[in-house]
């Protein structure tokens, strides 16, 4: 009897096995798509960086160039942005394992699946996110 007591004790999240495994299957998928993008954008990164080392200072007008600077910065926040969505996915994967997941750390109450469905690597729930405003 004490170690369902203790097994019900470590669990915080409101959420079953069966309906955190659902959300890790989202979360994974996520994160696949995301890191797709993000070998796209180091790609496109170092293709940039060579072609840009390839053009000689005779035939390349100045607004290309500064085009060109332009997108890459544009690339690498897309890049950053990308990467630190995966950190959150992942975040919320650890959740999973140690069944945290799917509560608000603000509020500390059950945040709603469809929240969880549409934004997975959430730690807020829609009142908590109002709240921040």
């Amino acid at each position: 009897m004490a170690t369902q007591e203790s097994t019900n004790e470590e669990r915080v999240s409101p959420y079953s096995d069966e309906e955190l495994e659902y959300f890790r299957e989202i979360i994974l998928k996520k994160m696949a798509d995301a890191e797709d993008e993000l070998n796209a954008l180091q790609r496109s990164l170092r293709e940039s960086m060579e072609n840009n080392s390839d053009e000689s200072a005779y035939s390349y007008h100045m607004a290309d160039a500064g085009t060109d600077a332009q997108e890459r910065e544009k690339t690498y926040m897309l890049f950053n942005r990308t990467r630190k969505f995966i950190q959150y996915l992942d975040g919320a994967l650890k959740r999973i394992d140690n069944k945290t997941y799917g509560v608000c750390k603000v509020t500390g109450k059950k945040i709603s699946k469809g929240r969880l469905e549409a934004v997975p690597h959430t730690q807020l729930s829609i009142e908590a996110k109002l709240k921040r405003r």
